[in-house]
């Protein structure tokens, strides 16, 4: 259950729900109130915290907030789902107003209804989003209805549309080729015959090579031929030799030179020639 609904239910609001038409006639025969008595109702919760007031004052005005959702329409999200979010921004308008000020309701709450409608369309229009800056925000409301005629702007019409919203050209094009594109699935839509078959990322992205069988396989054989020949080498190197490559080579904890030269009762540099003549002749024989 998401906030709206906690908020609606705890102070008995009507909530839209799958009966959307039955909920706008119910919401529109509730009267308007007066000036005077949204007056004294803002005092009541003001000064006394009445929630019964809080109740009344949005009530009268859920018509209000369902003319606002109409006007977001072409989103297409649900109009009970906009409806129920610009409630939310019903609610915090009418904790915040204040009835000292001289202002209808109505002209104050229009920003907090708009504001969460807005969050909701830009939560919910995409899967990925496709506003996260002020200006991406900004550009987002406002770039359908600057559009003059079908098809992609022209160089005049983005500095234009740039100019009166208070961006950059760069923001606008990026704006406009992200609001062009569609959300599509990763994996392919299951089709009767070839001809629905739609191409998807997963169609053409390149597996990585560990996922052809033939590849492991070959990868595994080698590997193993490799090892193979590792140990036919090694075992024909003489026991000094092969224990210096082993201990520096191929135990978990690799021995320094100065602790095989404590070993062998030999230098450090000497070590180092070892190892170095065990090298080439283990490439020899592997080879």
């Amino acid at each position: 259950m998401n906030n709206a609904l906690v908020t609606a239910t705890a102070m008995n609001l009507p909530v839209p729900s799958g009966q959307l038409g039955s909920y706008l006639r119910e919401i529109y025969r509730i009267p308007v109130l007066s000036a005077e008595r949204e007056q004294e109702l803002a005092i009541r919760l003001r000064d006394k915290d009445d929630l019964q007031a809080a109740r009344e004052l949005v009530v009268s005005h859920l018509r209000f907030v369902a003319k606002i959702a109409r006007g977001y329409s072409g989103y297409g999200l649900p109009l009970a789902d906009l409806i129920q979010e610009g409630g939310i921004g019903l609610m915090k308008a009418v904790r915040r107003f204040n009835p000292d000020v001289g202002v209808r309701l109505v002209s104050f709450a229009v920003h907090w209804v708009k504001a969460e409608i807005h969050e909701f369309i830009l939560r919910n229009w995409r899967i990925v989003k496709v506003a996260t800056t002020k200006a991406q925000r900004k550009l987002f409301f406002n770039l359908r209805s600057s559009k003059k005629r079908l098809g992609w702007f022209s160089r005049d019409e983005v500095e234009s549309v740039a100019k009166d919203l208070g961006v950059s050209p760069e923001t606008v094009l990026e704006m406009e080729s992200r609001l062009s594109g569609q959300d599509i699935s990763f994996d392919p839509v299951v089709a009767v015959d070839d001809d629905e078959l739609r191409l998807t990322p997963s169609t053409y992205l390149t597996a990585p090579g560990s996922a052809d069988p033939a590849l492991a396989l070959e990868q595994s054989d080698w590997e193993q031929q490799s090892s193979g020949r590792l140990h036919h080498a090694l075992a024909k190197l003489d026991e000094r030799s092969r224990t210096i490559l082993e201990q520096r080579w191929l135990a978990d904890q690799k021995a320094t030179l100065h602790k095989l030269a404590d070993q062998f009762g030999v230098s450090a540099e000497r070590i180092r020639q070892l190892e170095k003549n065990a090298i080439n002749k283990l490439k020899t024989l592997m080879a």
